[in-house]
């Protein structure tokens, strides 16, 4: 009787995890089969497999929008937002953590209040203060509001790593002669070089894939991201199917592949940041 609960377990386990497997790679590798179609072949069956594999899809996705551009573009203001919000974060965490001082808790429970508001509910005042600052349709306007967006998420995984660092360890460098800002960038901060890893993993991740800020906050091609180059594929009359799978694949494929390579140091980070207080 034992041997078959524990067959049946095993068996709704692997079915449990064939289902998960399915949801989550199921449509990414429609997507990829898709963008090999012609627009018949994707309105004839959605499912069925292409009848040749070309690239036409691609060449037309490129040909159709400034696809490029907008990879250097959101390359650029990822990457800023990304190394911008890590450091500053690594250094308001490590000083909330290590000195305390009158209203850190209250500090705290206002980065974990920001959580709970609507992201678009922040749209308005932030093209507000764009626009009067005169940083509206610029990459450095892009980059501090991703910056931002990612501060409060970044603030949690670092504040956990860094309350795992001993303190004797910085206690030994400061007799040592070191001072506070050198026991933080030569001795703490490589201590919790997984959570800066994966803080900056999702921190660009969020930036690469954002789109409502990026369609609201610009609006030239020299300063808009690669989400914003789907919109080239539609019209009100016609829609070319085959270009718009191609350019989605291209524009999944940077982020996948940057999770798949990290996913050990962000599944690290937030058991850390679930186990410690």
């Amino acid at each position: 009787m034992k041997e078959r609960s524990n067959a049946a377990a095993v068996v709704l386990r692997w079915m449990f995890l064939a289902f998960i497997t399915l949801i989550s790679v199921g449509p990414l590798v429609w997507i990829v089969m898709s963008s090999f179609k012609t627009n018949q072949e994707i309105l004839q069956s959605a499912f069925a497999l292409p009848s040749r594999i070309g690239l036409d899809g691609y060449a037309a996705a490129l040909s159709m929008s400034p696809i490029f551009r907008y990879y250097g573009n959101s390359l650029l203001i990822a990457g800023l937002s990304t190394a911008l919000g890590v450091l500053v974060v690594a250094m308001a965490a490590y000083v909330i953590v290590r000195v305390p001082f009158r209203g850190s808790k209250a500090l705290m429970m206002l980065f974990s209040s920001s959580l709970l508001v609507p992201v678009a509910a922040l749209l308005m005042p932030i093209y507000i203060i764009l626009t009067r600052i005169g940083l509206y349709d610029t990459k450095a306007g892009l980059t501090i509001v991703y910056a931002a967006l990612g501060l409060p998420t970044s603030l949690f995984i670092l504040r956990a790593h860094f309350q795992g660092v001993p303190k004797e360890l910085e206690e030994a460098a400061f007799v040592d002669g070191g001072g506070f800002l050198r026991i933080f960038f030569s001795i703490v901060l490589p201590v919790v070089k997984p959570g800066l890893a994966a803080a900056a993993v999702m921190q660009f991740l969020t930036s690469w894939n954002e789109f409502m800020f990026a369609l609201i906050l610009t609006k030239s091609n020299d300063n808009r991201t690669i989400p914003l180059a789907l919109s080239y594929f539609t019209s009100q009359f016609t829609f070319n199917y085959t270009a718009m799978f191609a350019a989605l694949v291209m524009v999944v494929l940077p982020s996948i592949l940057i999770y798949v390579l990290l996913q050990e140091q962000i599944t690290d980070s937030l058991v850390a940041g679930s186990v410690k207080g």
